[in-house]
């Protein structure tokens, strides 16, 4: 009804993530050249907070899209894991073939050297993780000793979190601590102010 009525080729305001309507407002400009800036600097643990619907899986896949012909992709989009199957998400995405009568340090050290043998062809491997609110304290420490990975020069595994404001509660507990610190890159997408939401339905629109 919408289409036919306004001539329009594409539903305008879909809740699915579709890049070409991104519209560039100063605040997710920021956060892109932020995590742009954290990886190419070589940094381990990068992070993006937002309320539900701000523009986080945008992001996500923007980045993914940008990153695509440079890096080597690793994309979790539901991490609602336990350690052994966070462990084993990342092994599928970087080609592994593991079955489940891995034994723990069989399955860390494999996924260890072929990270080691990525890195000599593409460099460090860019982990994204979307709904990284999902990820209980287990899954984060995982991820902290994944970042842990590294040669004589350089990490092995660059991580980006993308998530709503939980995470950060629950990386503010005092035993957190540890993975907090590695977070030299944080960035915060604040709600669009009046101009904004009129520049984003006319980008939209358009």
């Amino acid at each position: 009804m919408y289409l036919y009525r306004f001539a329009m080729k594409k539903l305008p305001f879909s809740l699915t993530p579709d890049t070409a309507f991104f519209c560039p407002l100063p605040t997710h400009m920021e956060a892109l050249n932020t995590l742009t800036f954290a990886l190419n600097s070589g940094e381990a643990l990068v992070k993006v907070v937002g309320e539900v619907g701000t523009g986080k899986t945008m992001l996500c896949r923007l980045l993914l899209n940008q990153l695509e012909k440079k890096r080597k992709l690793a994309y979790i989009p539901y991490p609602k894991l336990s350690p052994r199957e966070l462990k084993f998400a990342l092994a599928k995405e970087l080609g592994l073939r593991i079955t489940n009568a891995c034994r723990e340090d069989q399955l860390a050290q494999r996924i260890q050297t072929r990270l080691l043998k990525l890195n000599k062809a593409y460099g460090p491997i860019v982990l994204l993780i979307d709904e990284a609110q999902q990820l209980d304290e287990e899954g984060l420490e995982t991820l902290r000793l994944f970042t842990n990975l590294e040669t004589e020069q350089q990490k092995l595994l660059q991580i980006v979190l993308f998530g709503q404001p939980e995470l950060d509660k629950t990386l503010a507990k005092d035993h957190m601590r540890q993975i907090r610190q590695r977070i030299v890159f944080s960035y915060r997408i604040t709600p669009l102010n009046t101009d904004q939401i009129q520049d984003y339905v006319k980008g939209r629109l358009n």
